[in-house]
């Protein structure tokens, strides 16, 4: 089973592209990373962070100030995976380019790729 969606946190500083903005938003307060945490230690996993533990990835660019030409985002859409899954994990990234296009989302497409059971 996998849960995929806009999840509206921000799990950690590495989601942001500058955390200090965003020290007051409920999105990133403690009470939604505790949340998140509790969520993940039930036996969840963070696809995004289990390929990509370090590198910071955004799914969502506001519109103002050219944020999406600087990668000023956001990393609000999750893919998270039940044991069964993890292991059949091959790949997962984040469609820039179907962002980019005039009149799209301020989200970006997440794209997860199996391998065989």
């Amino acid at each position: 089973m996998a849960l995929i969606g806009d999840y509206n946190i921000m799990p950690s500083d590495l989601d942001i592209y500058k955390p200090e903005k965003y020290k007051d938003n409920a999105l990133f307060g403690p009470e939604s990373r505790k949340l998140w945490r509790e969520l993940i230690k039930s036996g969840w996993t963070d696809a995004i962070r289990k390929l990509h533990p370090n590198e910071p990835i955004y799914t969502f660019w506001d519109y103002l100030r050219n944020a999406y030409g600087r990668n000023a985002g956001l990393r609000l859409d999750h893919f998270l995976l039940n044991e069964l899954l993890v292991g059949r994990l091959k790949a997962i990234g984040v469609d820039k380019d179907v962002r980019g296009r005039e009149h799209s989302s301020d989200h970006a497409p997440v794209w997860m790729e199996l391998k065989e059971e």
